[in-house]
């Protein structure tokens, strides 16, 4: 059974640190593999210039793993970063990113995600992630 939206909110809103959570993002869709997220546009998160911060893109790329992994796991369970590896390719200004996370195998003791990070407005890849998770519970 897919998770809903609703569940996924749910795991975001009580799992995850308040600085996390002040990144306001939002769950778009959920799949039985995936996890689409939004991280809305806000000046606090840009640095000099005006582009998002590539700290906030990796948290929610990060935090969009989370949700995926959950999904293809059929619930939430305890689970720690490995390894998070992100190429940034161009700066996004005064646009939300859709961050979608897919994983890409699921064991029973580690779990590997690709996410894609897009600029909204222009439909162009912002940055790209690969992730390892360690699955503790």
């Amino acid at each position: 059974m897919t998770m809903t939206t609703a569940e996924a909110d749910k795991i975001l809103t009580e799992n995850f640190a308040p600085w996390v959570l002040e990144l306001d993002l939002r769950v778009e869709t959920v799949g039985e593999d995936r996890a689409i997220l939004r991280l809305p546009w806000s000046p606090r998160l840009a640095r000099e210039g005006g582009g998002l911060s590539g700290q906030a893109l990796m948290a929610a790329a990060d935090t969009a793993t989370v949700l995926a992994v959950s999904a293809a796991r059929g619930g939430y369970g305890p689970m720690t970063t490995v390894q998070q590896s992100t190429s940034f390719q161009r700066a996004v200004t005064g646009s939300d990113v859709l961050i979608e996370a897919v994983v890409t195998k699921l064991g029973r003791r580690m779990a590997f995600a690709d996410i894609t990070l897009t600029d909204e407005a222009s439909g162009k890849t912002a940055a790209r992630a690969s992730t390892v998770y360690a699955l503790l519970g």
